[in-house]
């Protein structure tokens, strides 16, 4: 039956799971959830162009455009593999608790440089999104980057029997998602299923010398790459953060980055060491990485008058607020100010990580510290001099009336409490 799907496939153009954004030709793959059944979407599909529609609902049954199988996810899951098996360019493999997106993106633009090179778009990593990817690759492609995301036990075993990466990173193994995992151990056991598939599969891995839990991981794995410590197979050097990354390379050239952040260095020191590993010629890897601009609430340097925003609000666990807290102390400002919202997924370790961060705060010689987020008000019972806010807009009336003038100002949260959207009430008097 796969064979047969995949004969339609490769015969229209792509695949779609969402009627919103079907293209003439599409084949629409009708997945359910906890609240959603995309069955009932089918015959709107069809309509809007899609040339069959795949679901697992009989009372559809009846018309040559409707395939039906027992499980529409499994399905697409199994026509990203049969795809997979037609494609013999590499496929590098990213996960890690922080910075896989920003490694990715980084990663793209140094091999685009010498190749026909696809990569994970936006945030598809995950069960559903890293076939959507996989389909998404053109034979013509000859490298591909893929993305992938976990929350509970088994996810990269999935991902990686269904996008087979020929090559591997992991970016940092953090406390994230331990909701889905019970703990930091389950994290950890999690990620090293991608060097696990590697390693049973004659792949390459790459690894961050300077992370202390990979390189413990790494003594199982015959010849890993190293990076960037001297005398790995690429080495490079942190000069300065402050705000911008500036690196000296390999061959002695001194970079400045548009990356905002101490933990960037290691994404920009992975970036350069795969595209070594690649033979990219080293000017234009270099010249890669000091053009990216990081986009999406992801470390971005803005201005309001006289004061400088970090805006991080893309995501936030444990192990990235710790990074963007250090990162602040490094920088030069008289007056600093940070706004931090709730940190989610964090299960049983939910009020320790918030106290944790509230001493934190209350130790760092920071203007001022905002919290904002129900999970928050642990933190704030650690620092008594915070200010509390339980909601967004609580929090955006405040600031309305709040004049910053020479402030440097980190914002960060998880993505679920949208802090981008308080940017604009930052004013000055």
């Amino acid at each position: 039956m796969i064979r047969d799907l995949y004969k339609k496939f490769v015969s229209g153009t792509g695949v779609s799971t969402d009627t919103r954004s079907i293209r003439e030709g599409n084949i629409f793959f009708a997945l359910k959830g906890p609240n959603f059944n995309a069955n009932e979407f089918a015959e709107k599909a069809l309509h809007s162009g899609a040339s069959y529609a795949v679901v697992d609902d009989d009372r559809l049954a009846g018309s040559d455009k409707i395939i039906l199988v027992e499980d529409v996810l499994k399905t697409l899951q199994q026509l990203a593999l049969y795809h997979r098996k037609q494609l013999t360019f590499p496929i590098l493999a990213i996960t890690g608790s922080n910075g896989k997106t920003t490694t990715k993106e980084l990663i793209r633009s140094v091999l685009e440089k010498k190749y026909r090179c696809q990569a994970t778009e936006g945030n598809l990593n995950n069960h559903i999104g890293v076939p959507l990817t996989i389909l998404g690759l053109r034979t013509e492609t000859e490298i591909a980057i893929v993305e992938m995301g976990a929350n509970k036990p088994g996810d990269v075993q999935e991902l990686c029997q269904i996008a087979e990466p020929t090559h591997g990173i992991i970016t940092n193994i953090g406390k994230a998602h331990t909701e889905g995992f019970g703990n930091f151990d389950g994290v950890l056991r999690e990620k090293r299923e991608l060097y696990h598939w590697l390693i049973q599969n004659k792949g390459v891995v790459f690894i961050n010398s300077l992370d202390n839990i990979l390189m413990d991981m790494s003594k199982r794995i015959g010849k890993p790459i190293f990076f960037p410590k001297s005398g790995d197979f690429y080495h490079c050097e942190l000069v300065e953060a402050d705000p911008w990354i500036t690196i000296k390379t390999d061959h002695g050239d001194i970079i400045q980055t548009r990356l905002v952040g101490l933990y960037n260095f290691s994404n920009i020191a992975a970036a350069l060491c795969i595209g070594k590993f690649f033979k990219v010629v080293p000017a234009d890897a270099h010249e890669a990485v000091s053009l990216y601009v990081p986009s999406n609430n992801r470390s971005q340097i803005l201005t309001a008058g006289t004061n400088t925003i970090i805006l991080d609000a893309y995501n936030a666990n444990p192990a990235s607020m710790k990074a963007a807290l250090e990162n602040l102390q490094q920088m030069k400002a008289d007056k600093k100010v940070v706004i931090l919202g709730d940190m989610f997924e964090l299960g049983d370790l939910t009020e320790s990580e918030h106290r944790i961060l509230g001493k934190v705060t209350r130790h760092a010689g920071l203007e001022e510290v905002i919290f904002c987020g129900e999970r928050m008000r642990f933190a704030q019972e650690e620092n008594r001099m915070a200010r509390f806010f339980k909601t967004r807009p609580e929090l955006e009336n405040y600031l309305g009336n709040r004049k910053f003038k020479d402030c440097l100002i980190l914002i960060k949260g998880s993505r679920a409490m949208a802090l981008e959207n308080i940017v604009n009430k930052i004013v000055e008097p």
